[in-house]
């Protein structure tokens, strides 16, 4: 792994942080001075900043967290809002898998395998997410053009999936699946097909679903989850 990842891994501080220290000649691989970008293997190389040696990262960890409205994906918000670190076990190295606005709620995943984050919210990769929208207005015309795909200001949006349920007159419950996961990419379609919003739940990440965790709680991924996971 990239040495500024080991670091992190270890607990020494964040990856940023790390590539600072490597810069600034402060880190070691084997008694020779560490470079940003390089290539080290923490269960052999000897890696020391300022002369201590650090030790082996820890075990890669997953935990799905339901994350209520509210609550800011992101390590600090300055405005010293509630975020979901501040709902989750201290790990090193913790970093969320795709965000989820302040609002909307949900699956979030996050782990301390910054790589495998990276590969499961890049595009290519094309994982489903599945989201329920309660919204206000003519949900199943709103359903049919979406399905045709509809044009917003970064490209068009097209549902791998979308059903729409009638809860009430003008309410409805609209089930969407996307592969994309571009910023507020379910709000703005629904506003772009001209309906207002109520409530939308993330309620599945890949294999990954909500099922019945209650809002604010984490769990760890079970076995099937994380196999499930390394097929994507």
């Amino acid at each position: 792994m990239r040495i500024q990842r080991a670091l992190a891994r270890a607990g020494v501080l964040s990856r940023r942080k790390a590539e600072e220290l490597v810069a600034n000649g402060r880190v070691t691989v084997n008694g020779t001075l560490a470079q940003v970008g390089q290539t080290v293997d923490p269960e052999r190389d000897v890696i020391k900043v300022d002369g201590e040696r650090i030790g082996a990262p820890a075990p890669i960890e997953w935990f799905v967290l339901h994350k209520p409205a509210g609550v800011i994906t992101s390590r600090h918000d300055p405005e010293g809002r509630t975020t979901v670190f501040d709902l989750v076990p201290t790990r090193p190295g913790l970093t969320y898998v795709g965000r989820l606005d302040f609002l909307t709620e949900g699956v979030l995943l996050l782990t301390t395998d910054g790589a495998a984050a990276h590969r499961l919210t890049h595009p290519s990769h094309e994982v489903e997410r599945t989201y329920v929208a309660s919204v206000l207005g003519e949900g199943e015309l709103a359903a049919e053009e979406a399905r045709h795909g509809v044009e917003l200001e970064d490209g068009v949006v097209r549902p791998k999936k979308i059903v729409a349920e009638k809860k009430g007159r003008g309410r409805w419950e609209l089930t969407i699946t996307i592969s994309e996961g571009r910023n507020r990419e379910v709000r703005r379609l629904c506003e772009a097909v001209g309906l207002e919003v109520d409530r939308l739940i993330r309620v599945k990440f890949g294999p990954v679903e909500l099922g019945d965790l209650a809002s604010g709680k984490v769990r760890s991924l079970t076995k099937s989850e994380l196999k499930a996971l390394e097929k994507l």
